[in-house]
Formats: structure tokens, C-alpha cells, sequence
């Protein structure tokens, strides 16, 4: 027997940091369930074809479809401010044009980027950088969707404690599953509780 399927869309490459994180999330949050994901490279392309592709996925036999992208950088002026709003409604006009509204397509919008779930519990990246002989403290982060710039910060804390550069595609997946998930602090993202409700819950 066939077991549930889940789609996947980002605004990444096929190696990029969202996908991989989020595919190991659903292995471990919904244990048994089959992944597919389709990547369309930016922002742009997501929110003008991502209903299509959702479309797609929900015909393959996916049960849900979540659509998931970080609200930084801005699109398309990088030097406005990003707009949750104006880009949900984008691809919800476009969900609307495939006839999509009322079916399980839900949009997942990381505020402000990826890194923040990272920054949610802090044992993640603290048991990632330390080392046998220097065990390296971070600060815990009480409204990680909050810190305007989180990638800055992950890579502040790599330069500190191990003098690396960090690099989403190589890093992000290493330091979530460095630690068992603690959803109680990764709930404090209120992305990431979305991110889980809309995976776990028939909602």
C-alpha cells in the first residue's frame, strides 16, 4: 500500500538550504510520509508559477502541497522592505486562477529567513559549533521570526566560535539535526509553527 505523499515547493535550487531542511523535518515529523519537492530557483518564478506547480503535485496524488519561501531578501526591489502580505496575495490570485483556493495548498512564509528557525533553539547551534575542549554558548532568542537579519547572526556565531564561513547549502541541515528537534523552543518561530500545523494537522 501506498503511503501519504506531501509536496513541496521553494524558491531554491534543487541543493538549496529550505529543501533540504524542511525534507528532514517532514521525515521527522511525520515519519512514513514520501516527500516530493520541486524547486523553482527564486522568489520571482514562485510566485508567479508556483500555483501551477501546486496544481501539479495535488494531481500526482500529493495530499497537501505547502508552498514555502523566506520573506528576505524583498522582491522585486531588494532595497524596499519585504511584504508578507503583498506576496501571499501574489500567489494566492494565482492559486485563485487554478482553482486552488479551497484546497490543501498553504503557503508558508519563513520570517525573516531560514536561519531563523535555526536561531529558535539555541542547543542547535551551540552543539554544532563546540568542540570537545571549548563548549561555545549561545544565546537563546525568545522571538527568533524577529531578528531582522538571522543569517548575519548564524554567521556571526560560526566566525566566533570556529572562525568558519557559513554557507546555508552546506550548514543549515547539519546544525537541525545536530540535536534532537525541542518543538517546544522551534515553536517559538511562529513560521515554524505554521510550517508544522500545515504538515501535521488535516487543516
Amino acid at each position: 500500500m501506498i503511503g501519504p505523499k506531501v509536496g513541496m515547493i521553494f524558491e531554491c535550487g534543487p541543493a538549496g538550504a529550505d529543501k533540504a531542511v524542511c525534507e528532514y523535518l517532514v521525515s521527522q515529523l511525520r515519519p512514513g510520509v514520501s516527500v516530493k519537492s520541486q524547486t523553482l530557483d527564486n522568489k520571482p518564478n514562485l510566485l508567479a508559477n508556483g500555483a501551477k506547480v501546486a496544481a501539479a503535485l495535488l494531481a500526482d496524488g500529493c495530499e497537501r502541497v505547502l508552498i514555502v519561501w523566506d520573506l528576505r531578501p524583498a522582491w522585486p526591489d531588494t532595497k524596499k522592505k519585504a511584504c508578507r502580505a503583498a506576496e501571499c496575495k501574489a500567489i494566492l490570485g494565482e492559486l485563485d486562477k487554478e482553482n486552488l483556493v479551497d484546497k490543501p495548498v498553504f503557503l508558508i512564509c519563513i520570517e525573516q529567513e531560514l536561519e531563523s528557525w535555526l536561531l529558535a533553539d539555541k542547543a542547535q547551534l551551540a552543539e554544532y559549533l563546540s568542540t570537545a575542549a571549548h563548549a561555545y554558548k549561545v544565546n537563546g532568542v525568545k522571538k527568533p521570526d524577529r531578528v531582522m537579519q538571522p543569517k548575519s547572526a548564524v554567521l556571526k556565531h560560526f566566525k566566533n566560535a570556529r572562525g568558519w564561513d557559513y554557507e546555508d547549502r552546506v550548514h543549515a541541515v547539519k546544525v537541525i539535526r545536530s540535536v534532537k528537534l525541542n518543538l517546544a523552543r522551534l515553536r517559538q518561530s511562529e513560521s515554524f509553527a505554521r510550517f508544522e500545523t500545515k504538515l501535521t494537522f488535516r487543516v
